[in-house]
C-alpha cells in the first residue's frame, strides 16, 4: 500500500501545481535550473540587443563614408592600389 503521508504530499503537490507537468507528460526540471536558464537567456537577449546596435551604427558610418566619397563602393582587390 501507500503510507497515508505519501498521499497527503501528493495531494499538496497537485493543489499547488507542481504535478501539472507529470500529468502532461513534460520533463520536470528544479526551480535552480529554470532560473539560471532564464538568467542566460536575458543576458543573451541583452547582448544580441546591443551587437544589433552596434551593426546599424557601422552600417550607416559606411553608407556616410561611401556618401562622402571616403570609402570605395568595390573592395579594392589584391594589386589595386599598388
Amino acid at each position: 500500500g501507500v503510507a497515508a503521508s505519501q498521499l497527503f504530499l501528493w495531494r499538496k503537490q497537485y493543489q499547488e501545481g507542481s504535478l501539472t507537468a507529470v500529468a502532461a507528460g513534460e520533463q520536470v526540471v528544479p526551480a535552480s535550473e529554470l532560473a539560471a536558464a532564464m538568467k542566460q537567456i536575458k543576458e543573451l537577449q541583452r547582448l544580441l540587443g546591443k551587437k544589433t546596435m552596434e551593426n546599424e551604427l557601422l552600417k550607416e558610418a559606411v553608407e556616410y563614408g561611401r556618401a562622402k566619397k571616403w570609402i570605395a563602393h568595390a573592395p579594392l582587390l589584391p594589386g589595386d592600389g599598388e
